[in-house]
């Protein structure tokens, strides 16, 4: 017979079993209770209430005179609401149908979308980019239907496509991101972008929205005031040839605001704006259209040069403006004759005419007296071989030094290299844009840096070299307009114009018949010119492989005539 001992030695491991079960209990509803209370709250919160960005509306871009260049236009998507039935009423397969007509679409094609949309509650996209017809019809028929739900939101736009488009650059406008890739919409992109607000939903257990609370505003991004002008942006368009790459821009030298830049081939922004087959992209990159070619491209600056090389040799003493000098066509050095580019000769010339008329002769002679190094310091107080600190990406060019020979390619400079560097060919390089602010710094006595926005600061640097000097290199400028190798441009009434122009060698011509398209020489033409009673303005025109300048000369011509005629039809 069992005593109460052995019942109470039964029942002491199991009250301790008990009441160990009792704590492990107790620890886990402290744990779920008091410890995890907060992600609990948390996780049930997120089953009825949805946190939803609201796009701010994207900051103009506009011209020097409030013309919009980029904005955004409104545009309006249809979306199917579902109301969680497992199978469409006949009154919604008509609204459907109504629908389909509406958007010329195929009923079939929308009707599995909106099926699943139904039975899950969720809302599903029927068509984009409502056209205002199609919106002024569904908002009349069903104007208050809960499965009928339309969406406004923005687009970028760019009113002018192509124009200006190296500058405005473009954006990536994807699912609900922008980014900026390029140009003033990469570059500004913070300040265009605005800041996204927030709307908090709640939902009922279907899905379906109950209640809307802003609990952040969006703001919308700041407007941007460039320093084009689109009426000579438009003109420049549209006289620079289609079927030639290069560049023209238009500056004004005592601020240094641009005015107007041309890169070519260009490209319109508002292709990014959606996705792009393969196919259709490989053929958007032919030729280069996204390298803008007036801050990033480097060309030899040919005969533009000269005038950097005249300024040293008469700031050496190596000429004066009493010499003179028989061109034959070459020049004899070391055994090798190194020809002009007329090749019949220019004849007995003052030194200001053969600047004027680019008679290499004068320049051959003047790389005989000078070291590079002389040549180069010079070309650095004009600004080459440096940045001009633009607020674009731009390329430094090349000015070559004996120095730089040495370390760059293992030999020596030798005195024959001169003559090709005197003329401008040789190792130097250099964008259209430093030319511009090099032929702005011969008439103004100081270096500005280009602006492209109205609000940056105008900087200033002084160009180190005579008055005198400068005094010269606008007579030579303004006689090559007048019998040099702008003459062309004589015939223009009402405007005053210094000039020079260049041809660029891309490889050696003395097979210039044999040589192909893509290896012709490429076309300078530079002015500093103004018209009665108006500012001054710099212009810089660069046609790749033209294979002479006159390609260059009669798209100034061209563009300096519109702009007369312009300025006499605003007078008028």
């Amino acid at each position: 017979m069992k005593t109460p001992e052995d019942y109470t030695k039964k029942i002491i491991p199991l009250a301790g079993w008990f009441i160990f079960f009792l704590i492990v209990i107790g620890f886990r509803l402290i744990y779920l209770q008091i410890i995890s209370a907060h992600n609990f709250f948390a996780l049930s919160v997120k089953n009825f209430l949805r946190t939803e960005s609201i796009t701010s509306t994207r900051g103009n871009i506009l011209d020097c005179n409030g013309v919009l260049l980029a904005t955004n236009r409104p545009i309006t998507t249809l979306h199917w609401q579902g109301s969680g039935n497992k199978n469409l009423t006949d009154q919604q397969r008509n609204i459907i149908e109504q629908i389909a007509i509406i958007i010329n679409s195929d009923t079939e094609k929308i009707l599995p979308a909106i099926k699943q949309a139904e039975k899950n509650s969720t809302k599903t996209i029927i068509a984009q980019e409502l056209t205002f017809e199609q919106l002024s019809k569904i908002l009349e028929q069903f104007p208050n239907n809960e499965n009928i739900f339309l969406f406004t939101s923005n687009k970028r736009f760019y009113p002018y496509k192509k124009v200006a488009s190296h500058l405005l650059g473009h954006i990536n406008q994807l699912d609900k991101e922008t980014k900026g890739k390029m140009g003033l919409e990469k570059i500004l992109h913070n300040k265009l972008q605005g800041q996204e607000g927030q709307l908090l939903k709640t939902i009922n257990s279907l899905g379906s929205n109950i209640k809307e609370t802003q609990i952040k505003e969006a703001l919308a991004g700041e407007n941007i005031n460039t320093t084009i002008d689109l009426s000579l942006q438009l003109l420049a368009e549209s006289l620079f040839p289609e079927n030639y790459s290069g560049s023209l821009l238009v500056m004004n030298p005592k601020n240094g605001a641009l005015k107007a830049l041309v890169s070519r081939p260009n490209f319109d922004p508002t292709i990014f704006l959606e996705p792009i087959a393969i196919p259709d992209w490989q053929e958007v990159q032919q030729g280069q259209p996204f390298l803008n070619r007036a801050f990033d491209t480097c060309y030899p600056p040919a005969s533009t040069f000269k005038l950097i090389t005249i300024s040293a040799a008469l700031e050496q003493g190596i000429v004066n403006l009493n010499d003179s000098l028989f061109c034959c066509g070459y020049f004899n050095y070391c055994g090798r004759r190194y020809y002009c580019d007329k090749r019949s000769g220019h004849g007995q010339l003052t030194v200001k005419e053969a600047v004027a008329k680019s008679c290499n002769i004068l320049f051959y002679y003047i790389a005989t007296k000078i070291s590079v190094d002389i040549l180069a310091q010079y070309a650095h107080k004009f600004g080459l071989g440096s940045k001009t600190n633009i607020i674009f990406p731009e390329k430094s060019g090349l000015v070559p030094s004996t120095a730089w020979k040495l370390q760059e390619k293992g030999e020596r400079w030798w005195q024959g290299e001169t003559l090709s560097c005197a003329i401008g060919q040789s190792y130097l390089l250099a964008t259209p844009l430093q030319i511009a602010c090099m032929i702005s710094s011969i008439f103004e006595g100081y270096f500005v840096t280009p602006r492209i926005l109205e609000i940056e600061p105008i900087v200033y640097r002084p160009l180190e070299l005579l008055p005198s000097t400068r005094k010269l290199l606008k007579k030579y400028m303004k006689l090559a307009v007048k019998i040099g190798t702008c003459v062309k441009l004589n015939s223009l009434d009402n405007l005053t114009i210094y000039a020079k122009t260049g041809t660029a060698q891309t490889c050696s011509l003395r097979h210039k018949k044999n040589v192909a398209t893509n290896l012709l020489p490429h076309a300078w033409f530079v002015c500093y010119f103004y018209l009665d009673n108006e500012e001054p303005l710099t212009l810089v025109i660069l046609v790749e492989n033209a294979g002479s300048s006159r390609v260059a000369t009669s798209i100034a011509k061209e563009f300096l005539t519109g702009l007369r005629n312009q300025k006499n039809l605003i007078v008028s």
